[in-house]
């Protein structure tokens, strides 16, 4: 069990999936740069999280969910949470539903995120999540996701990646990848090319405004 001070945001499991640097970036060295790509993801955000819920025959929907799970030391906030009737008594199946930007990706970031959700979901509610959706602005369908105990295995793995990547407090060495590089926020701030073996950006400014600082003396 994580203590609360050890809670690590939840959304930083894709930035972990996405590059081990960029996650280092913001949630070690606290960087953060927004481009076109991330202000239409934060605002498709911004629009599923409105608060509140409502109701409909055998569907409750809540937005803005809080999350949190002491065991994989995460907190966050889901964009829609849907709870089914599952017709017996008063049982109601949570399933959470994420909103993305783009189109469905090769790689699994989006539903480790998402069952990442999912986990959260059952310790708090002390009920199984057997599954959710990913909801793509591009296409404007939904990608049924099942938390099968291959993801599982995957998204405990990549929480574990995370809080040693943290608790370590450096950032990995640059690596330039033009597919992944080119379309991140932080490539300004990153410095793929020139940042160096191993070092942070800001070991990396210091060094470089060391002979500018010398020279204005």
């Amino acid at each position: 069990m994580y203590s609360e001070d050890d809670l690590l945001p939840l959304s930083g499991l894709q930035h972990l999936l996405y590059c081990e640097r960029q996650c280092a970036l913001i949630h070690v060295e606290g960087l953060w740069l927004e481009n076109r790509q991330t202000a239409e993801g934060r605002l498709s955000h911004e629009r599923a999280h409105g608060g509140g819920g409502r109701s409909e025959p055998g569907v409750r929907t809540a937005f803005s969910l809080p999350l949190r799970s002491l065991r994989l030391g995460l907190v966050g906030q889901a964009d829609v949470v849907e709870f089914h009737h599952a017709g017996q008594g008063k049982t109601w199946l949570p399933f959470p539903v994420e909103f993305k930007r783009g189109r469905p990706k090769e790689k699994d970031w989006d539903k480790v995120q998402l069952c990442a959700q999912a986990m959260c979901l059952e310790e708090m509610l002390d009920v199984g999540v057997p599954a959710g959706a990913l909801f793509y602005g591009q296409t404007r369908r939904r990608l049924d996701v099942e938390f099968d105990l291959a993801l599982r295995r995957a998204t405990e793995e990549a929480v574990l990646r995370f809080h040693d990547l943290v608790r370590s407090g450096r950032t990995p060495k640059a690596k330039y990848a033009p597919e992944l590089c080119d379309a991140c926020s932080l490539l300004p701030v990153c410095l793929p090319k020139s940042a160096g073996a191993g070092r942070g950006v800001a070991a990396y400014l210091a060094g470089a405004l060391d002979p500018i600082t010398e020279g204005a003396d």
